[in-house]
């Protein structure tokens, strides 16, 4: 596994180095090899990927480290004194094992939009295109469905995208954003459709089966992507976060998928970061008992989605102005 071989200013020169650490879990032992430019937080989503565990529940203890592993999942292992002589311990649960309610992600109200440049530079700083190298080589889409030939890509969130995770209800499709079915049903004739969540494959799967969409006889869900499946990125201006590279698809998909054939619906513009040009930022759908009856989003996104859906290439569209394009495009077709 290569590591970058630069990072910001405030990483030492170890941060190129790969280190091998030990992790001793429910009496096993298992190996995590990370990079300098890794941070806590991607360390905790490794161990997760060996044991389950969600990095949310994780509590490492390490010589002589008190609890900086657990207080900060932003700081970068090249800042911390780790050695592959020791060894590490984590304790924790897995889901399976809790008599609990899910791990939802945590609420996140202050979404940002990072300066244009800076976007660009992201994108392109060689750090992160080695995360998502490595990402691409640890992470293996599962398929659900098969890939269909001359279809776009559609890739959705779940969270106040497709459902409102934080209302309570007694049934859970009281919380599921109104027309859901008929959207996806209507873009299915033209895009295969994948779901990519910040929480857990586990959840994922919970979520969309209790609403329908998994079994559904008018469409198929091509894949699922959960958190461990994101990179973790640091700005200038906003400090460290994750977000959801499609380079990652596109790289196990070239056949099928690319840049010009793919879109992205997420109620976050950070995790369009690597990919700003095939995002679109949809209204988070919030308090659905008050809102579900005038919730129109998913309608106008259908027409949205079916009228670029005729274009060879999404590049060179603004999905901010995607309701003024959709507008355009009804005139013309009354016109012609």
């Amino acid at each position: 596994m290569a590591c970058s071989s630069s990072l910001s200013s405030s990483a030492s020169s170890a941060s190129t180095e790969e280190v091998t650490l030990k992790v001793k879990w429910s009496g096993k032992e298992y190996t995590v090899r990370v990079c300098g430019d890794d941070t806590v937080g991607e360390l905790k989503r490794r161990i997760c990927e060996l044991t389950n565990v969600l990095p949310i529940r994780q509590k490492l203890l390490y010589p002589k480290m008190g609890s900086k592993l657990n207080d900060n999942d932003s700081l970068f292992l090249s800042q911390l004194p780790l050695n592959s002589s020791f060894k590490m311990t984590m304790i924790g649960t897995t889901e399976e094992d809790l008599i609990v309610d899910p791990v939802e992600s945590p609420e996140i109200v202050d979404d940002f939009e990072l300066p244009q440049q800076e976007a660009v530079d992201i994108k392109d700083m060689e750090v992160n295109k080695q995360k998502l190298r490595r990402r691409i080589d640890h992470f293996k889409i599962e398929l659900l469905n098969p890939c269909r030939n001359g279809k776009k890509l559609l890739v959705l969130d779940i969270d106040y995208t497709l459902f409102d995770h934080r209302s309570t209800a007694e049934n859970p499709l009281q919380l599921m954003r109104p027309y859901l079915h008929e959207f996806l049903t209507s873009v299915y004739s033209e895009y295969d459709i994948m779901i990519w969540s910040a929480t857990s494959m586990k959840w994922i799967n919970l979520k969309m089966g209790q609403l329908g969409v998994l079994d559904n006889p008018n469409y198929k869900i091509t894949a699922l992507l959960d958190h461990l499946a994101m990179i973790t990125v640091q700005s200038a201006s906003r400090g460290v976060f994750d977000c959801k590279p499609l380079g990652l698809i596109w790289a196990q998909f070239p056949e099928f998928y690319n840049a010009s054939n793919t879109i992205m619906f997420d109620d976050l513009r950070r995790n369009f970061v690597m990919n700003p040009q095939n995002g679109l930022i949809i209204k988070p759908f919030r308090k659905a008992h008050a809102n579900r009856d005038s919730d129109q989003e998913l309608v106008k996104l259908t027409q949205y989605l079916l009228a670029i859906a005729e274009l060879d290439d999404f590049s060179k569209l603004d999905h901010k102005n995607w309701e003024l394009f959709t507008e355009d495009n009804a005139k013309r077709r009354r016109h012609e």
